[in-house]
């Protein structure tokens, strides 16, 4: 999701007049040091190798090693993700670097702000298909903000600070920068801090004023507005602002995948997460509002359906801080580029001198949209197959932990019921890949947010589909004390491609069955794999005894948990809008079927 204003880098220390004599490879990490992080992972190989001989040496970077670099980009993700701050992920050169690229576009398409530090085979070997030598700058050059490739030991500094710089301002996203071998072992004088030189890299982040006037007419005009808010608030660190904006207006706010946590889900005003899997309520009020405030949203197809039919009636008022998302999809009467942390501050006020001569009153919309509320509570039916529901799980998953905890998310019908059935009440909480929908984002994610944020309970919440690409960084985990959770959504299936196959392909199950969950035939055994990576094993097969493996799991802090819960395969995700239909299906559906809404 577009994401408004960055993560703020520490202030180095003033420049000395002298400046010492290191070899590359000691500037990147003194680079490190000086920008103030603690914490990388990484996985070390050949053309990486001068550098982690200075990190041994290193009192002030804690280096987390990983058992495939993939796991080194998701933890960096979700170190960014809970925490606000740059990730660092580092790898070496060929399949090292190329193992990063799917964390590298994930944190592209969320604006997730990590830096990844890979190493390159030597200048003079570039180009020769030398051993493990790829070009990772040509290949993430459509996934990064900029992907930096150095060739002397003197420009390390300044192609760090620099990657630091961009990842974390403007629209926040993943830089690369690629280290040749011969520049790590040179030797050049660490000039600090070095001269940041980003021609044409002018991010906007103060908005016109009269176009903020022109939104704040807007709003206290309408009649049946939203404030749809998308991942930007959370990047921005602007959930406070929201709250007063929201509550000044009194509009209805619907927050996408990317925005749970943005604004408190027990906020009267909150109607739930819009878009495919989303709530009624959220859904209608977008397709028929008669003014959209977008902020810091893409208008993602999961929001709109068929674009083209997308709230018809509604003025389209989109703030980003990145140009290039607004009118991309749906033209906007009232663009708006900056931080969204400053626009809503400016537009609260701006309201207020509009509201006093305009006198808004959106009493009817709130009748209709509480109606709907009333009318379609989010809920799901009871399993006939004598196995768990999924939802339960997870909500009692939830309500145990309570909203301080972090929630992790892989991909497929465990991530839309962790969205649906978790109540969320501060930013940061949740952390999914949206954007790229990766599978194996969970476990690493979530070892990555527990570093950064130790004293909060961290829960990856996967599927068995999910949980098989990527459960090796549970050895991670237990080896570097990083207690995580994992709750396995096992229904034996992938769950959410099984999804389609039951409703457009005839039931016709081509290649879905994991066969993870069945009584006769467990492949893998996850407690057993488990408890061999270290970690505290449950497995879960009955509602009742669900609370107390969560209660065990909450109080089990020296190791990793993993609960293996089996969960009814039959179970779906709904409400669905099809993929392609326009929104306008949920009124159609909602008029002719007096059970729309709900599973059953």
């Amino acid at each position: 999701m577009p994401a408004e204003s960055a993560t703020a880098i520490p202030r180095p220390p003033a420049r000395t007049a002298s400046a010492p004599v290191l070899t590359g490879a000691q500037a990147v990490v003194r680079s490190l040091e000086l920008l103030g992080v603690t914490d990388v992972f990484g996985l070390p190989g050949g053309a990486i190798l001068p550098v982690y001989d200075p990190l041994m040496d290193s009192t002030d970077l804690r280096h987390i090693l990983v058992r495939h670099e993939q796991g080194a980009g998701h933890a960096a993700e979700g170190y960014a993700s809970a925490s606000g701050r740059i990730g660092v992920a580092i790898a070496t050169s060929g399949p090292g670097a190329t193992n990063l690229v799917t964390a590298i576009a994930d944190a592209y398409m969320d604006s997730v702000p990590i830096v990844c530090i890979t190493g390159q085979v030597f200048s003079t070997l570039m180009g020769t298909d030398a051993f493990q030598e790829a070009d990772i700058v040509g290949i993430t050059m459509p996934i990064t903000k900029h992907s930096i490739l150095v060739k002397k030991a003197e420009d390390i500094p300044a192609a760090i600070a620099s990657a630091f710089e961009i990842a974390g301002t403007g629209r926040p996203g993943p830089v690369l920068v690629d280290i040749t071998k011969d520049a790590q072992q040179a030797e050049a004088p660490f000039i600090w801090p070095p001269k940041i030189d980003l021609p044409g890299y002018r991010p906007v982040t103060k908005a016109h004023g009269k176009q903020i006037q022109a939104a704040a007419q807007l709003l206290a005009a309408a009649k049946k507005p939203v404030l749809y808010v998308g991942g930007g608030v959370i990047r921005s660190k602007a959930s406070a602002e929201l709250l007063r904006l929201a509550e000044a207006t009194g509009a209805p706010v619907v927050t996408t995948l990317m925005a749970r946590g943005a604004f408190p889900d027990s906020h009267q005003q909150q109607l739930g997460m819009p878009g495919m899997h989303g709530t009624v309520p959220a859904v209608l009020a977008l397709q028929e509002a008669d003014l959209l405030v977008s902020l810091g949203a893409r208008f993602d197809d999961r929001v709109t359906g068929k674009a083209a039919l997308f709230a018809p009636n509604a003025k389209v008022v989109h703030v980003d801080i990145d140009p290039a998302e607004i009118g991309k999809i749906r033209a906007a009467d009232v663009p708006i580029v900056g931080d969204l942390r400053d626009v809503l501050v400016d537009l609260e006020g701006a309201y207020a001198a509009a509201a006093a001569e305009l006198t808004p009153d959106i009493s009817e919309w709130w009748s209709y949209l509480d109606g709907l509320r009333e009318e379609f509570p989010l809920g799901y039916a009871p399993t006939t197959d004598g196995l768990m529901a999924p939802q339960y799980v997870i909500q009692r998953i939830g309500e145990l932990t309570g909203p301080e905890g972090i929630y992790a998310s892989g991909v497929g019908q465990h991530q839309m019921w962790s969205a649906q059935f978790i109540k969320y009440e501060r930013p940061n909480a949740w952390l999914n890949s949206g954007g790229a929908g990766t599978m194996g984002y969970s476990v690493p994610a979530a070892m990555g947010a527990k570093v950064a944020e130790p004293d909060r309970v961290v829960w990856a919440i996967d599927g068995d589909g999910c949980f098989q690409m990527t459960n090796q960084e549970l050895a991670t985990c237990t080896i570097n004390n990083i207690p995580i959770k994992v709750a396995i959504i096992n229904n034996s299936s992938l769950g959410m491609v099984r999804q389609w196959q039951t409703l457009f392909y005839n039931s016709r199950y081509s290649h879905t069955d994991l066969n993870t969950g069945h009584d006769t035939m467990r492949v893998p055994d996850f407690v057993k794999l488990a408890e061999a990576y270290g970690c505290l094993a449950i497995r879960v097969e009955k509602e009742e005894d669900v609370d107390a493996a969560i209660k065990l799991a909450l109080e089990t802090n020296d190791r990793p948990v993993v609960i293996d819960f089996v969960v009814s395969a039959d179970s779906m995700v709904w409400p669905m809008v099809p993929q392609g239909v326009s929104n306008s299906f949920v009124q159609y559906a909602r008029e002719h079927s007096p059970a729309f809404g709900q599973e059953d």
